[in-house]
């Protein structure tokens, strides 16, 4: 039995506005680099995508451990605040206006991976190098199906939200 997450709100359901406003604001969107039928940046899974970059590179340089025991999660408020991006701003609002229930799609989907994160990252503290660079494997391969579910959440993408196919990869 698939259990896709819901599809996307539509594009007109971020602002109930005049055709012309809502054309003004889906390309202020656009221009953010925002999905405007999701109003969600790809640009917050870059924060994970570190984190994943840093568990794939242990394998060969252990000494990337700690690194990765360096990284901290971010939530999506924090990590536009924290960036240089001119628009941070515009994403938060949109982030925020964004239809709660798929909102809350999103979120759950990136409090899973941060709790997965931070477990591997908290286990990897006290073990020998033999069993990080075991717990790399696994944070990563656990990680990856999670990071295309969040990009097609963001991305609005049916076939990339179906967790049972995702999961099967």
């Amino acid at each position: 039995m698939a259990s896709s997450l819901a599809i996307a709100p539509s594009e007109n359901s971020l602002a109930h506005e005049s055709d012309t406003a809502g054309s003004a604001r889906k390309l202020m969107l656009v221009d953010a680099n925002i999905n405007p039928r999701t109003g969600l940046a790809t640009d917050y899974l870059n924060h994970f995508n570190e984190a994943i970059m840093l568990l794939e590179m242990i394998p060969d340089m252990p000494e990337c451990a700690d690194d990765f025991i360096d990284w901290r999660p971010r939530t999506y408020r924090e990590h536009f605040q924290a960036s240089h991006l001119k628009a941070y701003e515009i994403i938060i609002q949109a982030y925020e206006e964004a239809d709660p229930a798929y909102r809350a799609q999103f979120d759950k989907v990136i409090e899973t991976m941060t709790s997965i994160l931070l477990a591997v990252n908290d286990a990897m503290r006290n073990v020998n190098t033999d069993k990080r660079i075991l717990l790399a494997r696994h944070g990563a391969d656990w990680m990856k199906p999670l990071l295309l579910l969040a990009d097609g959440l963001i991305h609005a993408t049916p076939e990339t939200t179906d967790i049972d196919r995702i999961m099967e990869k």
